[in-house]
């Protein structure tokens, strides 16, 4: 049996551990967490490249992109991710007080925290596919949400269904591990692409 190096199958095995690679890569480069601005960032800018008609080398570009975006994913990060955390803490604090008043501040503090993180999904893939100040990808990554109501919600419904999954259904966790995470963001990179062609 001879096997054609340029099948289809054969090209198919080869992307799919590529994708397996690049999700290991980004898992690790994500542990000091410190850097998950950069490597969320890299892992957009790598899959949104191979989403326009699979070009770019998702592996080989991986870390010259990291190391690009790491300055300005960091700093956007720190302005996204703390007011995030901070605001998540508020709606746990608030609902763990039985009353009106602290229901009604808890789902306002948790709404607040989904934008926030919505709007650091966003400068992420606005760090990625834009060379831009650090202040007007703020902007427009806290604008844009706003703009593109429907595309937005494909684009926080993909990492929500992996985790819910993943909470249901533990053995999940495994592919999550493995390709989720990679394979998340290729999928998010289209809709990415359609706001930006819509907007920028």
């Amino acid at each position: 049996m001879q096997i054609d190096p340029n099948g289809k199958a054969l090209q198919g095995m080869t992307t799919f551990l590529a994708f397996v690679a690049l999700n290991v890569l980004y898992l690790l480069t994500c542990i000091p967490i410190v850097t998950i601005g950069a490597a969320t960032s890299a892992l957009y800018e790598v899959t949104i490249r191979y989403a326009d008609d699979e070009s770019g080398r998702p592996l080989k570009d991986y870390f010259p992109s990291f190391g690009r975006n790491f300055r300005r994913a960091s700093l956007l990060s720190l302005f996204l991710l703390v007011p995030f955390a901070v605001l998540v803490f508020s709606a746990i604090f608030w609902w763990s007080h039985p009353s009106a008043a602290g229901a009604a501040a808890g789902a306002v503090a948790a709404i607040a925290a989904a934008y926030a993180f919505i709007a650091w999904m966003y400068a992420m893939a606005l760090t990625a596919w834009f060379d831009a100040r650090p202040t007007r990808t703020l902007k427009n990554a806290l604008l844009l949400p706003g703009a593109e109501p429907a595309r937005t919600f494909g684009i926080v419904l993909i990492p929500i269904a992996l985790v819910c999954i993943t909470l249901l259904f533990p053995a999940f966790g495994v592919i999550l591990a493995t390709v989720g995470f990679s394979v998340g963001a290729y999928a998010t990179a289209f809709l990415f692409r359609s706001v930006f062609a819509r907007h920028l």
